[in-house]
């Protein structure tokens, strides 16, 4: 077993759904406006899943478009973690579902349930998993299907949610290790600010509402990300004895395009070095990092052998970070 091996990113791939849920189609449903809408969380489209589509069919076709894309070989994938929020069955796992749908034979799954943080702490375990010698390839998933837990009379929380997936492929290498910081860390107290609730209606002593539905309140979550992310990002540089400006990208959970904005006028990397997919994907949760990613990389901004610092925070209150040198080929 060889406990000097590192581990890289090799391919990735994304896949949203069909059906376009745009703010005029939302001014249809609820009290709202375009305008409003794009003032306050800069989204103006989310895609939605089709009735019978659910979160492992989309991560299915996120992998299928990964190999499309790079030509990688996945039936000697070793584990496949799956990060998210909206799994079809409280089990079997979504994971499960995967494996099964493509036909890996030999495979470890497991589910992750982080919220929109889930994608960031997927990355961290894969390559604990590959440097310790565990394994040798990983594939890691965020996605979801929110829109199968939003409740669409509430017009504070339907604008926000959309569907999607990605998947990366982490692999043992024995180049300079990409995985260079990371943090992480719970206020699990503020909890009850963000939910779906389960077997049990209470928390904190407080009961619980909208059974079934995403609960959400929106000005502590705000409050909450805005403050604790610039802090922990600027932790998650100096760990990896870097400084601010040698980060080429920023990838923060894309959950609401003014969130960000403040967050990066807080510092410590500017809007202009951040990338995201909350324009046109909404807030994807698990799915919105991998998403702003191949977004940068179909722009052609993001290359190979940049620094990025992805960030992910959300319902626990819980939040993840790492910096990753981008090992993904760059492609003509």
């Amino acid at each position: 077993m060889n406990h000097q091996s590192k581990s890289t990113i090799t391919a990735m791939g994304t896949y949203v759904p069909d059906r376009i849920l745009s703010n005029a189609d939302l001014e249809k449903m609820v009290e709202t406006s375009d305008e409003w809408i794009v003032q306050r969380t800069g989204m103006r489209e989310r895609r939605i899943a089709a009735e019978h589509e659910f979160v492992s069919d989309l991560a299915t076709k996120a992998v299928e478009d990964m190999v499309r894309r790079y030509e990688v070989n996945i039936t000697d994938v070793d584990m496949i973690l799956f990060a998210t929020s909206t799994p079809e069955y409280a089990f079997p796992s979504s994971a499960s579902r995967v494996q099964a749908n493509l036909g890996i034979p030999h495979t470890g799954v497991l589910d992750l349930n982080a919220a929109c943080a889930g994608f960031a702490y997927g990355m961290q375990l894969a390559d604990s998993l590959v440097t310790s010698g565990m394994y040798k390839k990983v594939l890691v998933i965020g996605a979801e299907t929110l829109s199968k837990i939003t409740d669409y009379t509430d017009r504070t929380t339907c604008v926000l949610f959309g569907d999607g997936a990605g998947a990366f492929l982490v692999e043992r290498t024995s180049a300079q290790g990409d995985f260079k910081s990371f943090v992480s860390g719970t206020q699990g107290e503020g909890g009850r600010h963000l939910y779906k609730s389960g077997l049990s209606t209470e928390m904190n002593g407080q009961p619980l509402t909208a059974e079934g539905t995403l609960v959400q309140n929106g000005r502590e979550v705000y409050k909450w990300a805005v403050r604790l992310v610039p802090e922990q990002l600027s932790e998650l540089i100096t760990r990896a004895e870097m400084l601010p400006e040698e980060i080429d990208w920023f990838v923060p959970h894309s959950a609401n395009l003014r969130m960000i904005e403040a967050m990066c006028e807080r510092g410590p990397i500017p809007m202009e070095r951040t990338l995201t997919s909350v324009e046109y994907r909404g807030n994807t949760s698990a799915a919105s990092i991998p998403l702003a990613l191949q977004i940068a990389v179909d722009e052609g901004k993001l290359k190979y052998g940049q620094n990025v610092a992805l960030f992910g925070f959300g319902g626990g209150l819980t939040y993840s970070g790492l910096v990753v040198e981008w090992g993904v080929p760059d492609r003509a």
